[in-house]
């Protein structure tokens, strides 16, 4: 009876940790335009698009960013990305106060130029 509750319990701790595994590595990328091959945006708040990646570098979903004309838009961007679960943003720069809202969601500020495609592939890289 051990055996089989031990069996168990570490089936059920292997599923959890790929299905963390598949939310962890989350990337949303600043982009120009709604396709992987589209230029990194030169500011992550005022970006026309956000592109999102899963883990392996497959684009799984494309955005317009509502807050592109705002004012201060930094915030609400970083608080869109966290609520999409997303845990590193790529953009050209970074303001301040995106930067400071983001590490509070746990979500890590990755500074490209380039296309989306190449700047997924820079982040997934080994280290």
């Amino acid at each position: 009876m051990k055996k089989v509750i031990s069996v168990t319990l570490m089936i059920l701790l292997l599923v959890s940790g790929v299905a963390f595994a598949g939310e962890k590595g989350k990337i949303a990328v600043a982009a120009n335009d709604k396709i992987p091959s589209a230029a990194v945006s030169k500011q992550a708040g005022l970006a026309p698009y956000f592109l999102f990646f899963d883990g392996k570098g497959k684009m799984t979903e494309a955005i317009e960013n509502p807050y592109k004309d705002k004012e201060g838009a930094g915030k609400s961007v970083a608080e869109l990305l966290g609520n999409k679960g997303v845990t590193v943003a790529v953009a050209e720069e970074f303001g301040g106060q995106i930067v400071e809202v983001m590490k509070g969601k746990g979500i890590k500020a990755v500074s490209f130029k380039g296309s989306a495609e190449e700047a997924v592939k820079k982040v997934l890289q080994p280290k």
